[in-house]
Formats: structure tokens, C-alpha cells, sequence
């Protein structure tokens, strides 16, 4: 039986809690600072006990599913608790500030190893009233060791594999704050422009799945990726600005009624997308650790 402790009963660290429960083999410790979310995690049943400074000793794994400003705070507190060899990890999607806190907490606790993560899940909603024991399935998950065993890395596959993830890929903090300022930060970003247009309250009868797609991740926790946005200010703002050079091509093109340049950069970008989606199952095992 692996104990696993969560931090954050969260949409994330819910919905981890569910799934390890429903798979089996876990015995799961929870703890948040909102009395009503540990009464709502314990009627979905995220967890089995509260975590408290008793047993927290008893953990094999600790996630911080929090942000990254929170986990100092807490690791202060927990830190000093947890048995020897027990293996600290986290969920929250910017690498570089949460790694530089894990290395401040290695070298004063080098009995505790450390190991950052970032599930590739999510949903449109957040608080542990959405999480859903399903919100892993086939998710790849993002694993930044540091100094991490090879046994404590395979631990932490494990567990998120039991919960039903696809594959783990293993990377260092740069490369994922990069990456993930592409893939997820510019796309809330776009999609929190796109739905403040003045034609956004008129939509109804003219809009179909292109309007649902580009506004879906519109309805966010702005507090949370408020953080996490400006973490990843440098990466974020790069694809931010590049996107616009892209995007003032097509006005530019349209302004000068330039229908063969307007057809060059619409079928460019078919082409892209036809290229990137070409063997998407087998790139994505090749990118992924599935040992």
C-alpha cells in the first residue's frame, strides 16, 4: 500500500485523490486550508484521512498540487515531518520557480528526494466539486527530476499511470516552461482576447463548434494563471509577440486584397497542421518515458 499525501484538494489534486482511490493500492492523506473543500473532497471521495503533522510521516509520496507561491509555506511546515526517503512532488504547470524551490528544500532535507510534475489534464472548470476520477485517463505527464532516483522516478510513474495517465516525459524546467508557454499558456491567452470582442454577445445563431472551441478555455481562474503567466512572463510574452507578427500578415494581406498571399498563409498553416497531426500516435510514444 502506498500512501500518498495531497496538498491542494483542488481540481487537480481532487481529482488525483479520486482516481488513486479508484485504482486501488493507495491509501490517500488530504489536506486543504478551506474547511468546505475537505467536506466536499470527502463526499467525492478524494481521500481517506485528513493529513495532519500525525501522520504525515506515514507518506511515501507528497504532492503540492498548489501553486507555486503556496509550496514554500507549506514544505516549511511538512517538510521537517516526512520520513526519509519520501519522495516530494508537485502538479503546477511553470517548472523553473517551483525547481528552484525544490533545490533550496533538497539541500536543507537531503533525506527527502524531489521530483517536479505537470499532468497534462485539466478541465475549463476548477475546485474539487469538477474533479472527476477520469481526468488523467491517456494524459501525458510532464516529469522534471532533480537528483531523482531512478526507483523514486518510477514510483511517481507508477502512481500517475494508476490514475490512469498515458506516458510520462521526462524534461528539464527551461524546456517545459518553454513548451508549455506555446501549448497552453498562448492558447488561454488567445482565447481570453478572442471572446472579448464586441461581437461575443451577438454570437447566438451564427456560431457553431469554431466559436465553442476558441472560447472554451476563456473561463479560467484568473488568479491562477495570473501567477503562472507571469512566472513564465519571458516565454509567454515570445509567443505572445510572435503570434501578432503572424496574425498582422493576414490583415496585412486582406488590407491589400492580396488573394494569393491570403491563400499562401492559409494553406501554410493547413500544411503545419497536416504535418504536426501526421503519425500523432507515434510521435507521441517516442516522446514519451513509458518504461
Amino acid at each position: 500500500m502506498t500512501t500518498v499525501a495531497i496538498v491542494g484538494l483542488g481540481l487537480m489534486g481532487g481529482s488525483l485523490g479520486r482516481a488513486l482511490r479508484r485504482a486501488g493500492g493507495y491509501r490517500v492523506l488530504a489536506l486543504d486550508k478551506d474547511e468546505e473543500t475537505m467536506l466536499k473532497g470527502a463526499l467525492l471521495g478524494a481521500y481517506d484521512d485528513a493529513l495532519t503533522p500525525e501522520n504525515a510521516g506515514s507518506a511515501d509520496i507528497f504532492v503540492l498540487a498548489l501553486t507555486p507561491s503556496q509550496m514554500p509555506g507549506v514544505l516549511e511546515k511538512f517538510a521537517p515531518l516526512l520520513a526519509e526517503g519520501a519522495l516530494v512532488t508537485d502538479t503546477a504547470g511553470v517548472k523553473r520557480p517551483v525547481m528552484s524551490m525544490m533545490q533550496t528544500f533538497s539541500a536543507r532535507f537531503p533525506g527527502l528526494f524531489f521530483c517536479g510534475a505537470h499532468p497534462m489534464a485539466g478541465r475549463e472548470f476548477s475546485g474539487v466539486a469538477h474533479s472527476t476520477a477520469s481526468l488523467y485517463e491517456n494524459a501525458s505527464v510532464l516529469l522534471v527530476p532533480l537528483r531523482t532516483p531512478l526507483e523514486k522516478l518510477a514510483l511517481l510513474k507508477k502512481m500517475y499511470t494508476d490514475a490512469g495517465a498515458g506516458g510520462a516525459v521526462v524534461t528539464d524546467a527551461a524546456e517545459h516552461d518553454k513548451m508549455i508557454a506555446y501549448t497552453s499558456q498562448l492558447a488561454h491567452v488567445v482565447s481570453s482576447a478572442y471572446v472579448q470582442s464586441e461581437s461575443a454577445e451577438k454570437h447566438y445563431g451564427y456560431s457553431a463548434g469554431s466559436f465553442r472551441d476558441m472560447t472554451r478555455v476563456a473561463r479560467m481562474n484568473a488568479a491562477m494563471w495570473t501567477e503562472l503567466m507571469t512566472d513564465n512572463a519571458d516565454f509567454l510574452s515570445r509567443e505572445i509577440r510572435a503570434l501578432a507578427g503572424r496574425l498582422t500578415s493576414y490583415a496585412d494581406a486582406l488590407d491589400a486584397g492580396d488573394r494569393a498571399g491570403l491563400f499562401g498563409l492559409l494553406e501554410g498553416g493547413n500544411s503545419v497542421k497536416l504535418s504536426v497531426e501526421k503519425d500523432r500516435v507515434k510521435k507521441l510514444h517516442a516522446a514519451q518515458d513509458r518504461d
